[in-house]
């Protein structure tokens, strides 16, 4: 779509005689920041519990028990100590501390190790209901009461949260037995929005499906060769194949729908429980999560928000315990899932004993979901993220309460060691770590690793594909091993002031292509955006994980492509650095853009404006999808910010800008605008340029044009000044002209 000019030819005639050779104005000045991170050492903190073959608490090692491993290197333990009494019987008491001469340092996601308490103050516990079933509530309800009549401390402080679309506080941490008893009694009478599996009903049909198709084919090859019979074979193979049709539609629809619906509910229950963990890491001590849930299936999708609950777990030194509240199932949900995957494999036969092609289709659709189906069993995910975080899975059991008891064990008596590990790196990998004890016979449950990775202050959980990208943030400063652009916009919306629009550009054929299964590439890169205040605290982080795959014969075709990164970050007004990195993991390299965007004290009684934006590249919108809430969208268009590139005169005569001015609330007059084009801080030409009236909300977006044509090759700035009766605002963009 071509964008008519609205610059007056007073403005093009003014510029004809502009010398050329001037140097760019940068459009955003980086914000200097000095030494991020000052510590030497860096310790880590594992809190471990030992019991016996008969499932007790061992209380009488010392810190030569223990040896500790990461990455299979054996590390020196410069801190150890028993926290709780070794006679008591489950219960709080003083803490006996023994420790070994070492350095001091900084613990990852605690405090320094030395400054840990000798006597813990408060024990954290947080009770988190999924969505459960009637059943499931009763279950979990009776369990966590169990806690409070039979195993509660004083020293205890106890959150009550609830699991739907979204994580809902039942009650704050507190001691009061009548408050946690009122939460946990109203869990149970929540009603949650629930997620019925269809794979019941899916094998079903996989099993009709394979019924037809031996109906179809006996029809085909079971007649005489010939006249009424052979007819009568026809007509029933086609009436089946018809009916086949039908029920294949019937399989991909529940199928869709059930990976839609576990998505969301495993993005709901990650994303409430990595927010109960992360609030959890500034405390001191081991902190508890017990869920109750009837089953945590993780989908691909889910996958790496699952794992940064863990690795979250682990910095912040959460155990995470799991109560499978559904208790005795009729039919244990690994049986479910055998059920399935057997159903999958028999249709596999059939349609290969048919001399159909089995590697394309809805089979191999079938085939792909095998993997899919052994993540779907419930114990899986509710079995691992115990174990990787130092809990333990109650299951198959009406009775969870039994189970707080060895939960309490947990809390009440532990050992602490902490480490300084012989790999400095702060890299983003993850390190593995092995607690063993000499002992022969016993049991150890302790952490299974950790994201080496500096955290920046107050910073939120890092999902695992951001860690490397996040760890080049920290420590390489000017990378750049491939074309990517950046930029940040602010657009101070009537309803969302602080709106700050981001995108970074990546053209592909910077980034590493590889051959993949069969005849496919792929590739597997990530963008993380980190904005931070002037104080250099991260107030928030935007990423995106990008795998990309196809056919091999295709690969030039993606290479001539680029990515297109574009979030939005609600920002209080200020001056705020933009850090974004694109992490390529294929080739383990990285580019690391940064700038700035100031997002200003927008009160709708005043003028406001926005960014003004060079624009690259426009798209129509289709009529439902436009938005008038949509920064970057003019009447029937989407506009695609240039980030940087020169505009060619060779490619185009004008270049369009595009900006929006908020009027006034109540104002009397249509603000009026100025163009001013400037060269080294000369200012080249001026002119004004009319603005349409506001629409409804009071918006003004326009889209004005400069004839480039005939502007020397050089560096240039556009300063947009608007005003009204009330007061003025001015934005600039900087550009190349390029021939």
């Amino acid at each position: 779509m071509r964008i008519r000019a609205t610059v007056p030819w007073l403005l093009a005639g003014s510029l004809a005689g502009i010398p050329a050779g001037a140097q760019q104005q940068a459009d955003a000045e980086p914000v200097p920041t000095g030494e991020i991170f000052g510590v030497e050492t860096s310790r880590v903190l594992l809190d471990v519990v030992v019991r016996d073959k008969k499932d007790r608490p061992v209380k009488d090692l010392s810190a030569d028990d223990f040896e500790v491993y990461e990455d299979g290197v054996l590390q020196q333990v410069d801190l150890f100590t028993v926290v709780g009494d070794p006679e008591a019987d489950g219960a709080a008491s003083e803490e006996a501390e023994r420790s070994s001469e070492g350095e001091s340092g900084t613990s990852i996601g605690e405090p320094d190790p030395d400054a840990v308490p000798e006597e813990p103050e408060l024990t954290l516990i947080a009770f988190v209901f999924d969505r459960l079933s009637p059943n499931g509530h009763k279950n979990a309800r009776e369990a966590a009461l169990t806690y409070l009549e039979n195993n509660r401390q004083p020293t205890d402080r106890v959150g009550v949260f609830a699991v739907d679309l979204s994580l809902r506080t039942l009650q704050p941490y507190t001691d009061d037995p009548a408050a946690l008893r009122q939460a946990i009694e109203g869990a149970g009478s929540m009603v949650t929005t629930p997620y019925e599996s269809s794979r019941a009903e899916q094998r079903g049909l996989m099993e009709k499906q394979e019924a037809l198709s031996r109906a179809a084919a006996g029809a085909i090859s079971g007649g005489p060769g010939g006249g009424g019979a052979a007819a009568a074979a026809g007509s029933a193979s086609g009436a089946a194949a018809v009916e086949a049709m039908l029920n294949g539609i019937q399989m991909r629809m529940l199928r869709n729908v059930e990976v839609l619906e576990r998505d969301q509910q495993g993005y709901a229950s990650t994303n409430a429980l990595l927010s109960v963990v992360s609030s959890l890491a500034p405390l001191p001590g081991r902190k508890s999560v017990v869920l109750f849930s009837e089953g945590l299936s993780i989908p691909p999708a889910v996958q790496s928000h699952f794992t940064a609950v863990i690795s979250e777990a682990n910095r912040s030194n959460v155990s995470i315990y799991t109560m499978d509240a559904a208790g005795l199932r009729t039919e244990s949900a690994t049986r479910e899932t055998a059920n399935e995957m057997m159903a999958a494999a028999k249709a596999q036969l059939q349609q290969r004993s048919s001399g159909r092609d089995v590697t394309t289709g809805a089979m191999m659709k079938d085939l792909e979901r095998n993997e899919d189906l052994l993540r779907l069993n419930p114990h899986s995910g509710l079995g691992n993220l115990a174990r990787d975080t130092g809990g333990f899975m109650i299951s198959e059991t009406n009775d969870l309460g039994e189970g707080f008891g060895r939960i309490n064990d947990d809390m009440r008596f532990y050992y602490m060691l902490a480490y300084a590990s012989s790999n400095a790196a702060r890299d983003g990998s993850f390190r593995e770590v092995e607690v063993k004890v000499r002992r022969p016979g016993l049991r150890v449950r302790a952490r299974k690793g950790y994201y080496a990775l500096d955290k920046q202050p107050q910073e939120a959980p890092v999902l695992p594909f951001e860690a490397p990208a996040v760890a080049r943030l920290n420590h390489s400063r000017n990378a750049d091993a491939f074309p990517a652009r950046a930029l940040g916009l602010s657009f101070p919306q009537p309803e969302r002031p602080g709106l700050v629009p981001i995108l970074v550009e990546i053209p592909s054929d910077g980034l590493r292509f590889e051959r993949g299964d069969g005849e496919t590439f792929k590739a597997d890169f990530a963008v993380v955006v980190r904005i931070k205040d002037l104080t250099e605290q991260v107030v928030d982080r935007l990423s995106q994980s990008y795998q990309l795959s196809g056919p091999w014969e295709q690969l030039e075709e993606a290479r001539a492509g680029e990515v297109l990164f574009y979030r939005e970050a609600q920002l209080p007004p200020g001056t705020y650095q933009i850090e974004a990195v694109a992490y390529d993991a294929l080739a383990d390299s990285a580019s690391i853009r940064r700038g700035r965007v100031d997002v200003p004290d927008a009160s709708q009684d005043h003028l406001r404006m926005s960014s003004v934006v060079l624009v690259k590249r426009v798209e129509q919108l289709p009529e439902d999808d436009r938005d008038p809430d949509r920064p970057l969208a003019f009447e029937e268009i989407l506009v695609y910010p240039n980030l940087g590139e020169p505009v060619s005169k060779a490619e185009r005569q004008e270049a369009a800008f595009f900006f929006t001015v908020y009027a006034a609330r109540g104002g009397a007059h249509t603000p009026k605008a100025r163009l001013q084009v400037f060269q080294d801080g000369t200012k080249l030409a001026e002119a004004p340029t009319p603005l349409p009236e506001p629409d409804a909300s009071g918006q003004i977006r326009h889209v004005c044009a400069l004839p480039v044509g005939q502007f020397p090759a050089g560096d240039y700035e556009l300063r947009v000044a608007v005003e009204d009766d009330r007061g003025s605002e001015m934005r600039s963009v900087s550009f190349t002209v390029a021939n």
